[in-house]
């Protein structure tokens, strides 16, 4: 009984270090992705105020080119995009509110970022 036992606590001992370490590998990992959009965002003060606006909406300029379907920052385009995929969306038209949300957000991630590009050339 005692062998078992013992077995038992040694197996269990394996498992929760595994998993402790893999969980550390990939906290390191994540540090080090962070500090490479930090880097590649411009580090200082440029790549916090992207961060912030990051934080505040809730998804990375990337993204919201993703969901919003553009290549470039084109008011134009944004607006067109926006617009078909709100009212494609509409939950009143069998859409979905948290999509609709999705879009609302990106669009104003991506209008956050346009500003600041045009406060930096006046």
């Amino acid at each position: 009984m005692a062998k078992y036992l013992a077995q038992i606590i040694v197996l269990g001992a394996q498992t929760i270090g595994k998993a402790f370490s893999r969980a550390l590998k990939q906290e390191l990992d994540f540090s080090r992705q962070a500090a490479a959009r930090q880097a590649a965002s411009g580090g200082g003060r440029g790549g916090q105020n992207t961060e912030a606006r990051n934080l505040r909406t809730g998804m990375t300029l990337e993204e919201a080119q993703n969901i919003l379907n553009l290549d470039k920052l084109d008011k134009e385009q944004l607006e067109k995009s926006y617009k078909h995929l709100f009212e494609v969306n509409d939950k009143s038209k069998g859409g979905s509110f948290y999509i609709q949300s999705k879009v609302f957000r990106a669009r104003e991630r991506i209008e956050q970022e346009m500003g600041d590009k045009e406060e930096k050339k006046s």
